[in-house]
């Protein structure tokens, strides 16, 4: 029977102690004086809850923009091609000049 006593008081001062680190961990509000263990509780879960929508949001805005880079970076190496004819095309357009400049001389 002792023995059950000294686990019982261990148990509940191992919860207290969790208590205690869940109250530095979870916003309180104004009303941060005296919590029940049942209120604290129930302020962890909203706190949790609010932290997954945020994940989830976070999580579906990264996604966004990574479709918007990749559709970016299409658009960057389509215009990277076109530069490169467009290049191509002055280049073969100057060779034609200089050659009938060449022919007036």
């Amino acid at each position: 029977e002792a023995d059950a006593a000294v686990c019982s008081r261990s148990r509940r001062a191992q919860l207290r102690l969790c208590l205690e680190r869940l109250k530095g961990l979870v916003p309180l509000g104004a009303a941060a004086g005296r919590h029940t263990t049942l209120s604290l509780l129930t302020r962890a879960r909203l706190h949790i809850q609010k932290l997954e929508d945020q994940e989830r949001r976070a999580l579906h805005q990264m996604e966004q923009l990574q479709r918007e880079q990749r559709h970016l970076q299409r658009q960057l190496e389509k215009l990277g091609l076109e530069r490169v004819r467009i290049d191509s095309i002055g280049s073969s357009l100057s060779s034609e000049r200089s050659d009938s400049d060449r022919g007036e001389s």
